[in-house]
Order: C-alpha cells, then sequence, then structure tokens
C-alpha cells in the first residue's frame, strides 16, 4: 500500500478523534436510555408527494460564452417539507451531469421533465425518491451548457467543475443564485446546513472527482461511479489513441441547442488543445485530477466494473492509489461488469451500503459503515468477497519474466530472467480475444508467455506495469500489454451490449413514488458467459513516446527502444489449475487505433518484464508454481467473450 504523508494522516487522526470526543459527549450528557436511542438510520418520515420542488440558477462568476454576462447553471432541487417549517437544516445529495436532457441517465436513460412552472417533475434515477423522504435534499445540477444552464461545455476543464463547485459554495452561502435564468430576485439556500455529498456515474461521477479536487468546502463526500480521473487517460493511452475522436465531439454531442449556438469556439479550443498525435499538452494537465489529490477533503466511496472499457480501469486505479497516499477515507467496489451501475448489479446491497455510507458521512450517524471492511469485490457472477484494506496487506510488486518456448511466439512465464527474442507483426485486423483464444498456438501477431498450470491460486490485487524493449521495422508502432487467465471459468458476459447485465420485465421499488416521478425500476439479472480464458488486465503505448508524453518522435527502423506500459488496475485470482499469460502485440482491434505503419517488432526478452500485484509477493508466486510441471500447452483455438466492439466515445449512463 502507498504511504500516507503526514498532513493527510493528521487529518484522518483528527476525524477519528473528533468522532471519539463527540461519543464521549454524549456518553457524558445523555441518559443512557437516551443514548441508546441516538439514531443509526435514517427513516422515510418525511413525504415525498408534498416535497418542495424548486430551480435556481447559480452565478458561477465565469462568462465562457462570451456574452458579457456571468453564466448561471441551474440546479434543480427536491427536499423535504417538514423539516424547515420545524426550523432545522438538511444535507444535500447531489449529482451534476451534462446527460439530464441530451441522453439520460440510468439504465433507462431516464430525463428530467418539468411542470408548467419549470418545476422538476421527474428526477432521474432513485436518489431523490429514496433519500428526500429520509430527511436529505436532492440536487440536480445541470452541467454549464446543457439543458438549462448558460456557458459552454468544455469536457471536464474548469468551466465543467466550477459549474458544480459553485452550487457547492451556494449551498454554503458563498455563491449568488436567482430565481429565474435571467432575472434578478436572489434566493439563498437557507434549509440547508451546507453538507453536500456528491454522486454520480461516468461523466457525472468525474465531475464529483474534479470538484473534489479543488478541495472545495462543505463537500463531505463522493460516490464517483465509472468516473474519470484525467482525461487525457480517457482518450490515449500513452500516446496511443483510443479513439478517433476528440473532446470537442463529445462537447458537440451533450451541449443544448443554445451552447450549439454560441460555443463554437470553445469546441475549436478543445480541438486545438487535444491534437491526435497522442501529445500531452497543458490542455490535458487542466483535466487531470490526480495532481490535486492532495487537497481533497472528502471521503470517497469508488465504484468501478474491472472490465470497464469504456472509463478503463486505469482511472479508479491512479485516482485510488493518490488518494491512498494522502490518507483519504476510502472504501471501493470492484465489479466483473462493464460500465454499468451498481443499481443494476447488486441492487439491494447497494441501496443499503449507500444509505449508511451518507447516514454515515453527511448526518454524521455511527452505523459502522466505516468499520466494514474497505473493498466489496465480485469474484464471480453474484459472488462478492471482502478485503479489510485494499489492495490487501503483503500485496507486493513481483517480477514475471517472459523466456522463449519450445515453439516460436508461444512461450514461458516464470521469475527467472531469460535471454532471446520474439517477433510479431502487428495486424489492425485483430484483437486481445483474438491473441488469447490462440495463446497455445504459434500466431504472427502476437508473442504469447505462459506460466505452468499453478498448484496454488494466485491473487494481483492493483495496478500492473509491463516494461518491453523492441526493435520496430517502420517509423511508428502502437503496442499492448494484457494478462490472460487461462482456464475455464463463468465470468459476466462484459463483451455484450449490456456489458454484463440482463435487463427484466418486471420492477423492484426503491422509496417514494409520484404520479410524474416513479421509483420502481427495471430489474436486472447477470448474463454470464462460459470461458475457456479472461482478458483481466491491459494497456497500450505508442512506441514513438517512450522518452515523455509531451512529445512523440518518429521511430529509426532497427533501433532498439524500451517502454513501460501501465496495465489497468484490477483484483482477480488465477485459480490452482490455470495458467497465467501475458500477451505482447500491436493493435488492440477497438480498443485503441492502428498506427500510420504496420511494423514488425522484435522483442529482447533479456529487457522485457512485467511487474505484478501479487497478494503475497515473490513467495506467492513460489509457492503457486512450486510442484507444477512444465509442459507445453494444447494447441487449438479456445472460446472466450466475443470482440470488444467500436463504440461511440462517450462516458454516458
Amino acid at each position: 500500500m502507498p504511504i500516507r504523508t503526514p498532513i493527510r494522516r493528521r487529518f484522518t487522526i483528527w476525524r477519528v478523534l473528533a468522532t471519539a470526543a463527540v461519543t464521549a459527549l454524549l456518553a457524558a450528557f445523555l441518559t443512557p436510555a437516551a443514548a441508546q436511542a441516538a439514531p443509526r438510520e435514517s427513516r422515510p418520515v418525511y413525504s415525498y408527494a408534498h416535497a418542495i420542488r424548486e430551480a435556481v440558477w447559480v452565478d458561477t462568476g465565469l462568462d465562457e460564452d462570451g456574452d458579457g454576462k456571468k453564466d448561471r447553471v441551474a440546479a434543480d432541487i427536491v427536499r423535504p417539507a417538514e423539516p424547515a417549517r420545524q426550523g432545522r437544516k438538511v444535507p444535500v445529495i447531489m449529482d451534476a451531469s451534462p446527460y439530464y436532457s441530451c441522453c439520460g441517465r440510468g439504465n433507462e436513460s431516464q430525463l428530467k421533465t418539468y411542470d408548467a412552472h419549470g418545476h422538476v417533475v421527474q428526477m432521474p434515477l432513485f436518489y431523490d425518491n429514496y433519500f428526500v423522504p429520509r430527511g436529505y435534499a436532492f440536487v440536480g445540477v445541470d452541467l454549464a451548457g446543457t439543458n438549462r444552464s448558460d456557458g459552454c461545455v468544455d469536457v471536464g476543464g474548469r468551466f465543467d467543475i466550477q459549474s458544480a463547485k459553485a452550487v457547492i459554495d451556494w449551498l454554503g452561502g458563498r455563491a449568488r443564485a436567482y430565481t429565474t435564468r435571467t432575472g434578478t430576485t436572489t434566493v439563498r439556500a437557507t434549509w440547508t446546513n451546507g453538507t453536500t455529498g456528491m454522486i454520480g456515474k461516468s461523466w457525472d461521477g468525474t465531475i464529483a472527482n474534479g470538484v473534489a479536487a479543488t478541495g472545495v468546502k462543505g463537500l463531505k463526500t463522493i460516490v464517483p461511479i465509472s468516473g474519470i480521473s484525467s482525461w487525457y487517460d480517457y482518450y490515449f493511452a500513452q500516446g496511443a489513441p483510443l479513439y478517433d475522436g476528440g473532446p470537442d465531439e463529445l462537447a458537440g454531442y451533450v451541449e443544448s441547442d443554445a451552447a450549439h449556438a454560441h460555443c463554437a469556439a470553445v469546441r475549436k479550443k478543445l480541438a486545438d488543445g487535444s491534437p491526435r498525435t497522442g501529445d500531452w499538452t497543458p490542455l490535458w494537465t487542466e483535466r487531470n485530477y490526480v495532481k490535486n489529490a492532495a487537497k481533497v477533503r472528502a471521503s470517497v466511496f469508488l465504484v468501478h466494473g474491472m472490465q470497464d472499457l469504456n472509463v478503463r480501469t486505469k482511472h479508479f486505479g491512479q485516482w485510488w492509489d493518490a488518494l491512498a497516499e494522502r490518507g483519504v477515507q476510502r472504501k471501493i467496489w470492484l465489479s466483473q461488469t462493464g460500465h454499468v451501475d451498481p443499481f443494476d448489479y447488486r441492487r439491494g446491497a447497494w441501496v443499503d451500503t449507500l444509505h449508511r455510507w451518507f447516514d454515515h458521512e453527511l448526518l454524521g450517524y455511527d452505523n459502522g459503515i466505516d468499520r466494514r471492511p474497505m473493498a466489496d469485490i465480485e469474484r464471480h457472477p453474484d459472488q462478492w468477497v471482502t478485503s479489510r484494506v485494499w489492495p490487501p496487506h503483503g500485496t507486493r510488486a513481483t517480477t514475471l519474466h517472459p523466456a522463449p518456448g519450445a515453439r516460436a511466439g508461444v512461450g514461458t512465464l516464470g521469475p527467472r530472467p531469460a535471454t532471446g527474442t520474439e517477433a510479431f507483426t502487428d495486424d489492425p485486423k485483430l484483437s486481445e480475444t483474438d491473441w488469447a483464444a490462440h495463446l497455445t498456438t504459434p500466431t504472427p501477431e502476437k508473442a504469447g508467455f505462459l506460466t505452468p498450470p499453478l498448484t496454488r491460486d494466485l491473487r494481483l490485487s492493483g495496478s500492473a506495469k509491463v516494461t518491453v524493449t523492441a526493435t520496430p521495422t517502420t517509423s511508428s508502432a502502437h503496442l499492448s500489454a494484457v494478462l490472460v487467465d487461462l482456464g475455464p471459468d463463468t465470468i459476466r458476459d462484459y463483451a455484450d451490449g449490456a456489458e454484463g447485465i440482463t435487463t427484466l420485465g418486471n420492477r423492484t421499488c426503491w422509496g417514494r413514488s409520484t404520479a410524474g416521478d416513479s421509483a420502481c425500476f427495471k430489474a436486472t439479472k447477470a448474463k454470464t458467459a462460459e470461458v475457456d480464458y479472461t482478458v483481466f488486465s491491459r494497456g497500450w503505448a505508442d512506441l514513438g513516446h517512450y522518452a515523455s508524453l509531451g512529445k512523440g518522435v518518429p521511430l529509426t527502423p532497427g533501433k532498439e527502444y524500451t517502454i513501460t506500459l501501465d496495465l489497468a488496475a484490477t483484483d482477480h485470482v488465477v485459480p490452482k489449475g490455470h495458467r497465467l499469460a501475458l500477451v505482447i502485440a500491436g493493435t488492440d482491434k477497438d480498443l485503441i487505433d492502428p498506427p500510420a505503419t504496420q511494423p514488425t517488432l522484435t522483442l529482447d526478452l533479456a529487457r522485457t518484464a512485467a511487474r505484478v500485484p501479487l497478494v503475497g509477493g515473490a513467495a506467492a508466486l513460489a509457492r503457486a508454481m512450486s510442484g507444477s510441471t512444465l509442459t507445453a500447452p494444447e494447441g487449438g483455438a479456445l472460446d472466450g467473450v466475443r470482440a470488444p466492439r467500436s463504440a461511440r466515445h462517450l462516458p454516458a449512463s
């Protein structure tokens, strides 16, 4: 685990001491009966049907669209009426999104709807239905340039983040809001105690990450689901383009009609600042929240699908590690799904856990959620395990060396350094599923390396790195490195269109409903696949960026280059009897774009190695390989999920 800095350690200890002090005071001043009656769970005692529904427009302090007026962002509010009448203030749960009018939220793509007075009728998702009766306000914010907000979409940049931060500042009494989009009548948030938690999936979760990285006062917790931590890593992997478009196209997709008419200059700035060369630019620095992890004062409950090929798991891995280094209070759920909300793969447990998390973080209830294991991990479909900390204590980066095998292209993988070479020719028509399906067979487009069948389970937990030394035959080359669990299993079918779930016809209800906003949502179940192998971690790079992300260079054919690929974070157990495999190849079809040329690359195996996060480190590897017989794997094609499909680059619902 990363080392915590003294500054953040003091903050964490202060929080524990403060909780202990409050507990001691309660014990001293309350009678035993009253102390026992201290609340541990918020209950649905307030009317949802008679909740106050209102809209405000918050002054962001910015003029992004250049019209000479400060931009205002729309915030739709649903809050219980009774606490205000009783003179009590409530905390806020907030979801800031660009999708409330263009694309929808959740598995059923819900949009905001409004009554004749412009007050929200349907607020997407279950948060308002469930939490408003329990004494929370829910605020749905339209990001700048979307739905009913002014300004322009700048895709994770200063305006995106400020449009959400400004609302938190208003809730805390530090910003101004108005009753209409263009009027002069101001309104104050006198009904809230200024305590806010942010939640959201994909772009919404990304905004939660970005706002937390400002250190804004009043933001007590965030729950980012499949969120981006650095926008460069959404569009590129160490110089290799992941998609054929950029943030300017994404802005055009989600912006309102009004924004589309007057935000051409912002879209051009996005395009100019994100060249398809894969070079790091100031635009990406602005959109890198990881570098500001030291400013985070909120706790973080992070959720991600380990097979998410939209917002890939490098995002949660680097964010988690940065937060850990600074002692930020954290919790994590990792599923076998792709880009899926936990409401749609573990609904009952999710609502219960989220309820307890918000009660603890926003209401201060001592319900024990902070003493539960840090991590929940889906090991098999609908089968979850916990880990007291994540990655577990004793996890160590352990080196695995590839070596030539009896057949060219089918080598071995183990703890001892080796010599020799392997070569492959980039084939942009093939993907990681093609490589893995033919791992035991020599093929020209990849080099594969396999351990013997393991004699014990081997758990990898965290992020791996693969250092490759290669000689190209052309002036450009892309590299892919993937880790494969070679053996039969039943997994969630993350490559299916629904990314590991099947939506059913029946509904389950979570909270209170009105005629215009139902709390009942379609049920789901796991969609599974029987496979002979599982690709469980991936990394990609442009070899021309071997020296620096700042500037890629043309390669010199025949010259040797060394680059280290960052593989995506994961938590995976390779079971006894299975093999762990490393594949090194070129273009991973539909997951990275191909280079300008089609090179053959020769690997120097003496200077190529993988550093993998093994629970138990080198000793665990030695035990798992002890007594194993180094036999050549049988040939023939293996079955897996279908190949990744090219999809529009939209971190959506």
